[in-house]
């Protein structure tokens, strides 16, 4: 089962060329998909400005951007809509995928290492909600909200039913 992204714009590598320059501001419908997506009450704005440029010297390129956005989150305390407005600047490095020579898959980690570019394709909707969600408080609180312990009840012994019974019987 393959789940559809809420928001797509696919670049492929061979319109790049020298470099390239895009804003992508998606309309109401989209911005209510995302926001499902990224369980958000709204998203009333949202656009993000890339660019990306090759780097001769590594074979990779590079993609920088900025996401600004109008966000209204779920306060985890109050559950209140809490607004947020986001202002990020980003940079990723992206590289081609090797093709596949061997039927075996090695799994490596690394941090620092560029995002890989699959069948020549850069979707630059999936960078734009990916940025947005790194922007994101996951656990959004407004100010002056604050978690209050609730009283724990007092533990009743096992023996208070017979001290009880004990003490009805005396009385009679």
């Amino acid at each position: 089962m393959s789940m559809t992204p809420p928001f797509s714009d696919v670049v492929r590598i061979n319109q790049i060329g020298a470099g390239l320059s895009r804003r992508l501001e998606p309309d109401a419908e989209a911005r209510q998909r995302i926001a499902r997506a990224l369980d958000l009450q709204g998203l009333e704005g949202f656009a993000v400005d890339f660019e990306i440029k090759p780097t001769p010297s590594s074979g990779e390129w590079t993609m920088k951007g900025r996401v600004v956005a109008h966000a209204v989150q779920t306060c985890g305390l109050t559950l209140e809509p809490l607004p947020v407005d986001v202002d990020r600047h980003f940079s990723i490095q992206l590289a081609e995928a090797a093709p596949e020579q061997t039927d075996e898959i090695e799994i490596t980690l690394d941090e620092d290492g560029a995002d890989l570019i699959e069948d020549g394709k850069i979707d630059l909707g999936q960078y734009a909600v990916e940025q947005l969600v790194l922007s994101l408080d996951p656990f959004p609180r407004k100010p002056g909200a604050a978690f209050v312990q609730p009283q724990e009840p007092n533990e009743i012994s096992p023996f208070a039913a017979l001290k009880a019974l004990k003490d009805r019987d005396a009385q009679d």
